[in-house]
């Protein structure tokens, strides 16, 4: 039997070397190493040997299988390494000529806005402060001067998040998607006055973030858009220095040139409101879809922090003054890079995204 197990390894090396395609390799190894091949009935008749030649017989067989199928693995690779030599050698081919770059990834549009923003009120004192994007309606809304039933809500289209338990609790305080980034004010408030309550540190921050509003997706809105959060509180503080960091900013942001304009508006959580507005640069102030043929866009909404918002956070209205603002960084990016809408940020469209 093991004379016989020899002459099957000789045969079949044999037969290797004459097997130069790949159909040819193939057979061999189907004759060879296939479920029918002599060495694999050799491991199927093991069971009528004898115990003491089974051992031996079988030991041998699996030897030369390894061998065979080693044998195999190196026709294999030296034919393919033969075939792509001659697909090399017919083609028009510089092999040292460098590799085709790859693609780099890079910061989505927004993000970049929201880095400069970020970067601009850091320059001028302000801390950058994280919020989150899931929040209580107490702090999305009742904190910040919103009661139960109070119509400046119907400015506001919510996405609720319904909760499996504590269902008495979570009608009475329901869970939503942040509308805007202001509930961060209270967090960021209530932070500062708990390392001294008696005597509160001012506060200066921005907090920027995603929010979610359930609205008609237009050129000009989207349901989720990032938004930079400012709040600054501290004795003495006016609508003077409030005017003067917006405008400030747009300096830095847009060029010593650009053109500002703040309109009296209304915000349940600062008082007196007001927005900022930027001469439209895609249509240079003459008027286009994207500023409603006004001239003008509409950047960020802002006040003086209102004296409910103050106490609310910790913060005594009668000795502590404040702003605040919150500015669509979407709005920013289509001013700078006079985009005409805005729905191409989230479209994932790559000749678009690259040319940032």
């Amino acid at each position: 039997m093991l004379e016989n197990i020899q002459q099957m390894q000789a045969a079949a090396l044999s037969a290797l070397t004459t097997s130069d395609t790949s159909e040819k390799l193939e057979q061999w190894r189907v004759a060879h190493l296939g479920r029918s091949s002599p060495i694999m009935l050799v491991f199927t008749g093991l069971g009528k040997l004898s115990k003491e030649e089974r051992p031996q017989i079988g030991q041998r067989a699996n030897e030369v299988k390894q061998v065979l199928e080693s044998a195999f693995a190196e026709k294999a690779e030296l034919m393919r390494q033969a075939s792509l030599k001659k697909a090399l050698e017919s083609e028009n081919l510089d092999l040292t000529l460098p590799g085709r770059a790859l693609p780099r990834g890079r910061h989505h549009p927004s993000t970049q806005t929201l880095r400069e923003v970020c970067r601009i009120f850091s320059e001028m004192g302000f801390q950058i402060y994280r919020s989150r994007d899931i929040e209580t309606d107490e702090y999305n809304f009742q904190l910040l001067n919103f009661p139960p039933n109070h119509p400046a809500r119907d400015m506001q289209d919510t996405f609720y998040i319904q909760a499996e338990k504590d269902s008495a609790r979570q009608e009475d305080n329901p869970i939503v998607l942040r509308t805007h980034t202001s509930g961060g004010q209270i967090h960021a408030m209530r932070e500062f006055a708990a390392s001294d309550p008696d005597n509160p540190p001012p506060v200066r921050v921005v907090l920027p973030g995603m929010c979610y509003r359930y609205e008609q997706i237009t050129y000009r809105s989207e349901i989720q858009f990032h938004q930079v959060e400012g709040l600054a509180v501290g004795t003495d503080i006016t609508f003077s220095d409030l005017k003067g960091t917006l405008s400030d900013f747009a300096r830095r942001m847009f060029g010593q040139n650009v053109r500002s304009r703040f309109r009296a508006s209304y915000f349940p959580f600062t008082e007196p409101s007001a927005e900022m507005d930027i001469e439209c640069f895609i249509c240079g102030g003459k008027g286009c879809t994207i500023c409603k043929h006004a001239g003008w866009l509409e950047i960020l909404g802002c006040g003086m922090v209102h004296p409910v918002v103050l106490r609310n956070g910790g913060y005594d209205p009668e000795k502590y003054t404040g702003f605040a603002f919150g500015m669509g960084t979407e709005r920013v990016t289509l001013l700078r890079y006079q985009i005409d809408d805005i729905r191409y940020f989230w479209g994932n469209d790559l000749r678009f995204l690259e040319q940032f």
